[in-house]
């Protein structure tokens, strides 16, 4: 399965089928010379308009996992208001299909605003959906939050994958920036004061509820010791037990763990010099080329065929090194 853009976006290659198909590019012609420039913009915030109107539909999954998605994006966007800019990605790469229309996705890229001296790097929402050969599909939502070199706070990440009705992944975790051996001081304002692990001591208590635990040695290698990586599996019988598990479990912890974010991390100021930045700046750009080379790279090809990735991916991209 793919992870997270360890950005958000984490897709564990596993979890998708392979596929001989390619995708056919669809482009947009850009505007004439002669159009003004009202026309053009007004043409760019419809196409955003839409584009974000797919991200927040979650049109595949079930009410609870919506709402759950959609409360967490909005609250995300609401907190940090100004400091967020408006999706700038090509309305081709914020919904987008392959070929055969058995997989579609969209996606949504907010940066920050760097004249505001934000804090936030980018927020990156996604959604999947992709109609397995077996039968069913394979869904994937994800919310991530990366913070930039002017603080060395985590980051967020939220992930649920479902690929049956009686079945969920969930990855919950605001990864570290720093080494916590290295820096216990870090492990103690962000870890063990705000109690994170006691999320996921509840979460197994739940008889359902077992480890998830990922086939990549780097996955585990970002992720927080506090870290939610769990598989729900119930039984057939249960009919909606997955989605009363979101409801009444899920849903809850993901927004108290987002809130610790929104006021320790994100609004939280820290005193970061101009050397540590240089190595956040260094480590942040690892992550970001970790999860476009290796992660998104392997699966998206062979999801959606060599065409509509490249054009993702090179989006992806553009945004990364801004």
């Amino acid at each position: 399965m793919a992870v997270t853009l360890t950005l958000p976006v984490i897709f564990f290659s596993s979890h998708f089928p392979p596929s001989s198909s390619r995708s056919r590019c669809k482009t947009f012609s850009s505007s004439s010379s002669s159009c003004c420039s009202s026309a053009s913009s007004s043409q760019m915030e419809l196409n955003n308009e839409f584009g974000v109107t797919k991200f927040k539909e979650f049109p595949y999954v079930s009410a609870p996992h919506r709402n759950l998605m959609v409360d967490l994006v909005s609250k995300v966007e609401n907190r940090l208001g100004s400091q967020l800019l408006p999706c700038s990605l090509p309305p081709d790469a914020q919904y987008y299909q392959n070929q055969s229309g058995s997989a579609h996705a969209s996606l949504h890229i907010r940066s920050g605003n760097k004249p505001s001296h934000s804090q936030i790097d980018f927020i990156l929402g996604s959604w999947i959906h992709c109609e397995l050969p077996t039968g069913g599909a394979l869904n994937i939502t994800s919310l991530s939050a990366f913070l930039n070199p002017l603080t060395d706070a985590p980051n967020f990440l939220i992930e649920l994958i479902q690929s049956s009705p009686t079945s969920l992944i969930l990855i919950l975790d605001l990864p570290p920036r720093k080494d916590l051996v290295l820096c216990p001081d870090y492990l103690h304002t962000f870890y063990e004061e705000t109690q994170l692990d006691t999320r996921k001591q509840i979460l197994e208590k739940i008889p359902e509820v077992k480890p998830y635990i990922s086939s990549s040695l780097y996955i585990r290698s970002v992720v927080s010791p506090t870290a939610i990586m769990v598989r729900i599996e119930t039984e057939a019988s249960r009919t909606g037990r997955v989605e009363e598990f979101i409801k009444d479990h899920v849903d809850p912890i993901a927004k108290e763990v987002l809130g610790i974010w929104l006021d320790q991390c994100a609004c939280g100021k820290r005193e970061v010099g101009e050397a540590e930045r240089a190595i956040l700046e260094k480590r942040d750009g690892l992550i970001k080329v970790k999860t476009i080379e290796v992660d998104l790279g392997s699966s998206f090809p062979r999801l959606f065929g060599p065409e509509v990735a490249d054009r993702v991916l090179g989006a992806i991209r553009d945004v990364f090194t801004v």
